[in-house]
């Protein structure tokens, strides 16, 4: 279980469900509140794209030859 394939491959899935996540908050439309504080939409639009690139990046990497 130490193998960074592993790791990588399990990151990657956790980002995956972030960016499945922030996709249905666009979608539905869903606000999002923080103590007092209204978060707006262009938040998850960023967030979806910094998840999704991180987990294809992810998985590529846990792809490569040469890791244990």
């Amino acid at each position: 279980m130490n193998s960074p394939t592993t790791g990588l491959r399990v990151a990657s899935i956790i980002f995956a469900i972030f960016f499945l996540g922030h996709v249905l908050r666009l979608i539905s439309h869903a606000s999002v509140m923080i103590g007092i504080h209204h978060i707006p939409m262009w938040v998850s639009v960023v967030a979806l794209i910094i998840a999704g690139l991180l987990s294809i990046w992810m998985w590529r990497l846990s792809n490569l030859k040469g890791i244990a």
